[in-house]
């Protein structure tokens, strides 16, 4: 009996023996074999795969007892097989099940994040994940910890031609690469799709309209969409720029960053309860001590406040460091005794920290995105956020869970400290509520669910 090799049949078959070309153990005939076997109740069969086949292989699987026999490899089945035409779909449910997906991830800087989102990807598809990173930030040199089915690899360790050369050795099914700053990732990437691989770009950067961003629009045409089959943003704002580029609206995705929720949303209900009990009036902050994240003017607005006898008994706590921490922190605002600069924290440690506060307050000059708004929000935290923070858009209602005030503006700054300060206890409690449940409402899960169905395809 011929059998015609198309539609996803001969796909699946050119993946095995990719897998074997690999000398990937797991694909060995036998194993195959023996879980096609396992699927159809322990009755014999022959199957293309070559190699022999020993008893003990079908026996382990099934239970079925056969003699030893060595089966030839092609893509046409010798036809004296005895579980019936049945046997064709379970055999390809067994070669995928034993050759998962391949996804390629040429990254800038990975933060936890981002690995809580591919864990969540290898759990939810069986993908295994090579990652490809620039060096962590010294200013943020987070652990990353052990992390199964991803494995990491050094940008610094490849020129763009051997990057190539490793991606078209890997054959993966997906690329995710960040933006258009690597252009070892951009070469990676056109090659790839020029194979008819999906390849999805990231774009954290908002619509703004400036020079620049149209110089990219009137450019976008020459490569953009012979690079990237999708692009996939943060948000609206960012959204709007992809379609700005010509790029198909279709495949333009949102709810490109996930914080990873699960340790915030399981400190939360101690947290919300010792808050029930006595409120706790302290402002926090996260970031780096760069120019755009405004640490000096969030200094300058609530010492001030607090000289003018306005502050009640708030605090004000800072955490990250950077080229500007020690400025900020000596600053005559910044030695004020009611500010705290506790430096970097890892990751882990965070939600303890973030327990411990009544409020959390981002006065960014420019904020694409903000990961640690929706951590914060997962943690019950009133929000006060610039205008110019993009995450504002998904976890920030005025004036359910916070308030917002315009970047730069001090004056307008302490308005909003003063909303915060002002408020009841039992209103902090309930915006608090709110900021839980939108911080919740998008996880890894729903990152990884996401990525599955529109881009990991098989």
């Amino acid at each position: 009996m011929a059998l015609r090799p198309h539609g996803w049949f001969p796909r699946c078959l050119h993946r095995y023996r990719i897998g074997l070309q690999r000398g990937e153990s797991h694909l060995h005939p036998a194993r195959v074999a023996a879980l096609a076997v396992a699927y159809v109740g322990g009755r014999a069969v022959d199957l293309p795969l070559g190699g022999p086949l020993p008893e003990e292989a079908f026996a382990r699987a099934s239970g079925a007892r056969g003699g030893g026999r060595t089966y030839p490899i092609g893509l046409s089945p010798p036809g004296d097989f005895y579980a019936g035409w049945y046997i064709w779909p379970l055999f390809l449910v067994s070669v995928a099940a034993a050759n998962p997906s391949r996804t390629l991830v040429l990254y800038t800087e990975v933060a936890p994040y981002v690995l809580a989102c591919l864990d969540a990807l290898v759990a939810r598809t069986g993908t295994r994940i090579d990652l490809v990173r620039w060096p962590v930030n010294a200013e943020a040199p987070f652990v990353i910890g052990a992390h199964p089915g991803i494995t990491f690899h050094d940008r610094r360790s490849f020129t763009d031609e051997q990057l190539l050369a490793f991606a078209e050795k890997l054959a993966p099914d997906l690329v995710i690469a960040s933006g258009w700053v690597d252009k070892g990732y951009l070469k990676v990437c056109r090659t790839m799709r020029r194979n008819g691989i999906t390849t999805s770009m990231n774009l954290d950067t908002a619509w703004r309209g400036g020079p620049r961003q149209w110089l990219s629009v009137a450019l976008a045409p020459f490569w953009l969409r012979r690079t990237y089959s999708h692009i996939w943003a943060t948000g609206e704002r960012q959204a709007l720029y992809a379609r700005k580029l010509g790029h198909d609206p279709h495949k333009v995705l949102t709810g490109l960053y996930a914080a990873d929720t699960a340790p915030f949303v399981a400190v939360f209900t101690g947290a919300r309860r010792a808050r029930a009990e006595r409120y706790p009036h302290r402002f926090i902050h996260v970031a780096r001590y760069i120019p755009s994240k405004g640490q000096q003017l969030l200094c300058d607005a609530f010492a001030e406040l607090c000289e003018q006898g306005r502050a009640g008994d708030w605090e004000l706590h800072l955490v990250g460091t950077g080229e500007l921490f020690d400025q900020v922190r000596q600053s005559p605002a910044g030695r004020h005794p009611r500010i705290v600069h506790r430096g970097f924290v890892q990751a882990a440690d965070i939600p303890g920290v973030l327990a411990e506060a009544g409020a959390s307050v981002l006065p960014s000059l420019y904020e694409p995105w903000g990961v640690v708004v929706q951590e914060h929000a997962c943690m019950g935290l009133p929000l006060l956020l610039s205008d110019a923070v993009g995450a504002g858009e998904r976890f920030l209602e005025v004036p359910a869970n916070g308030h917002r005030h315009r970047a730069g503006d001090k004056a307008d700054l302490q308005r909003g400290l003063l909303r915060i300060i002002e408020a009841s206890d039992a209103d902090l409690l309930r915006m608090g509520d709110r900021s839980a449940q939108l911080g919740a409402s998008w996880t890894p899960d729903d990152w990884a669910a996401l990525a599955e169905r529109t881009l990991l395809k098989r």
